[in-house]
């Protein structure tokens, strides 16, 4: 055996047992036990907008038509005549029992525009709980309070929710989809199983007004890219219960050309990088169909690894998409999402700059950005 062929080797075993870790984290999670019914508490919904996105009408629909007793939705734009202002205040015409209010924020000071709008909605939310949730999350009508049941627990701080990635038209889209739903949540899971939950991932989070006190509130996250890995993360260094919440939520990817789409990868993978970046390396272990074809080309009497590979991924993929999320993966696309995935992982490894909103930012080594053009 060569030198390369044996390094590869050895990536493709810790792949596999990186496949075994996903089943057994996805078991691991879906044998806790549901939250108990509790008296209800008041909510806070925070969804910041900007632009109106494919489904942004019955995403925000399903917000208004909760199932909960107490409950109120801020939502922030930067103008006043904003495309999701008017959706919005349809709305708030045809829920009118539902409290909403719509707050103009003007143009943001510092990088993250999102965390700007949340900073401008928290001192109009009357209610402990908050719930921050982006624009292209959809949620049953009993998200509200599934959400309260969890935190009756004293010691819940903080939850994050899984999300089932629900693609557009288009094939970038569902490619997309299926690593959210396989290769994204089964590294949510395992490092729930390994370590416990230090992190958050930012479509829909939910904590409590005490936790973002105490951590800064969001002054301290406006910097950084990916201000939802580090919400969770300074909430967990400081002592706060963070969860990985039980209720699943559906995020709307919508549809995309292969150029928006890669641009998202990318930025995607720059961020990851800067944001963990022991644990982006890492990632090599979430690749074993590429580590599986790359030891195949090199020697094609390793075979039985390709055909290994291919069923031990396929046995984490049903574990997170069907198990986890009840979202059935497209099987013959799955390959070609895993050589997408693996190539924008090494992109990932070079460049600091990434494009957002048709703005041009700098990443640097600590996860914060800076505007550049």
């Amino acid at each position: 055996m060569s030198p390369v062929a044996i390094l590869l080797a050895c990536l493709l075993a810790g792949s596999l047992v990186y496949c075994l870790l996903t089943i057994v984290a996805a078991r691991h999670y879906l044998n806790q036990p549901m939250p108990r019914a509790v008296r209800p508490c008041g909510i806070s919904v925070l969804k910041p907008l900007a632009g109106a996105d494919d489904g942004l009408e019955a995403n925000l629909r399903s917000f208004f038509a909760q199932a909960h007793p107490e409950f109120e939705i801020l939502f922030a734009v930067r103008k006043a005549d904003d495309p999701a202002a008017a959706i919005v205040r349809a709305l708030q015409a045809e829920f009118p029992a539902v409290p909403s209010r719509l707050i103009v924020t003007g143009e943001p000071p510092y990088p993250n525009a999102k965390v700007f709008s949340l900073d401008r909605m928290l001192p109009e939310a009357q209610y402990d709980l908050l719930v921050m949730s982006d624009s292209d999350i959809r949620v049953p009508s009993g998200f509200l309070a599934s959400i309260a049941n969890e935190f009756a627990d004293p010691a819940v701080a903080l939850a994050t929710c899984p999300y089932r990635a629900v693609a557009g038209s288009s094939l970038w889209s569902i490619l997309e989809a299926d690593g959210m739903n396989t290769e994204f949540l089964g590294g949510l899971l395992v490092a729930r199983l390994i370590e416990g939950v230090k992190f958050a991932v930012g479509p829909t989070v939910a904590a409590r007004k005490s936790a973002l006190r105490a951590i800064g509130g969001f002054g301290s996250l406006k910097d950084y890219l990916a201000e939802d890995f580090v919400m969770g993360k300074f909430a967990a260094a400081a002592g706060f219960g963070v969860v990985l919440s039980r209720t699943i939520v559906e995020h709307r990817i919508g549809s995309e050309t292969f150029l928006a789409n890669a641009a998202h990868r990318l930025r995607w993978s720059r961020s990851t990088r800067r944001s963990r970046p022991l644990g982006y390396i890492g990632q090599i272990f979430t690749h074993p169909l590429s580590m599986a074809l790359l030891l195949f080309a090199c020697n094609t009497r390793w075979w039985p690894a390709l055909a290994a590979a291919c069923v031990f991924r396929a046995a984490a993929a049903w574990a997170t998409s069907v198990w986890v999320l009840r979202a059935q993966p497209h099987w013959l696309l799955l390959p070609l999402q895993d050589a997408l995935s693996f190539f924008f992982w090494l992109a990932g490894f070079f460049g600091n700059t990434i494009v957002w909103r048709g703005r041009r930012y700098y990443l640097y080594p600590d996860g914060r950005f800076e505007l550049r053009t």
